[in-house]
């Protein structure tokens, strides 16, 4: 049964999706099956992997929740042999108004991920940078989560609001969800401040934290326009290297 592991974090601009996107290449170069679920109605995830949103309007995660499609029929093949994609459109703005009279309607993910989990060894979703009732299936239907962090003292702030939907969900509809990790994206090692603030965060979560970091990096940020994950767009840079320690360590946790 594969693992499923939501990437979330409300505030907007720490590198969630280039963090589940690369996660997910860097799983699945190491010969994992991958299944990235792009659960953001801004769809970063699927044009970052070279799909428009607007290609297929009526096979992404939109028609999956309301019913009107089975999760099988989302599938997209990437570039990388062992990932595939369940691409997202805007109109997953409303879906959490089309679900509010639904019947478990925190679990609709999680119901229908069930129907092709054993086919995967990892499944990464890609949360909404907010917590509404898109994000809490993505928690319902997520066994961790990994945060993404940028090393400024507002993103921290932020974090108190994530943490508490986490207990929330943990309290009520998925009891056994766990905290993957910590990871600390766009670090500056020249930036004192930077430094300071992941030194906060070990002290605080300690062992939750990553030792990987993802270092601020040109190609790392370039590579979506071009719809590729990093290890594609540039093997050698820096954010390559880092994606591939993570997935390591996501591996070694998980062993």
């Amino acid at each position: 049964m594969g693992k499923v592991i939501a990437i979330a974090n409300q505030k907007g601009g720490v590198g969630k999706t280039t963090t589940a996107i690369n996660l997910a290449a860097s799983l699945a170069v190491m010969e994992k099956k991958v299944l990235i679920i792009d659960a953001d109605p801004q769809a970063n995830t699927t044009s970052g992997l070279n799909f428009s949103p607007d290609n297929d309007q009526k096979r992404t995660l939109y028609e999956v929740l309301i019913g009107k499609i089975d999760i099988e029929d989302t599938l997209i093949q990437t570039e990388i042999a062992n990932l595939q994609m369940i691409p997202s459109h805007i109109n997953l703005v409303g879906a959490e108004i089309e679900m509010l009279d639904e019947t478990n309607r925190e679990s609709v993910l999680k119901h229908a991920i069930a129907k092709i989990r054993d086919n995967y060894d990892f499944i990464i979703i890609d949360c909404s940078p907010s917590l509404g009732l898109i994000t809490v299936n993505s928690l319902t239907a997520a066994d961790s989560v990994i945060i993404p962090v940028q090393p400024e003292f507002f993103a921290l702030e932020g974090l108190g609001k994530l943490l508490q939907t986490i207990r929330l969900v943990q309290g009520g509809v998925n009891p056994d969800l766990t905290i993957e990790g910590f990871v600390v994206t766009m670090f500056d090692g020249r930036t004192k401040v930077h430094n300071q603030v992941v030194s906060e965060l070990k002290e605080h979560f300690k062992n939750l934290v990553f030792d990987t970091i993802i270092q601020r990096n040109i190609r790392l940020s370039e590579a979506p326009s071009h719809g590729k994950p990093i290890i594609l767009y540039d093997v050698i840079s820096n954010g390559t290297t880092n994606y591939l320690n993570l997935a390591k360590e996501v591996l070694n946790r998980n062993s």
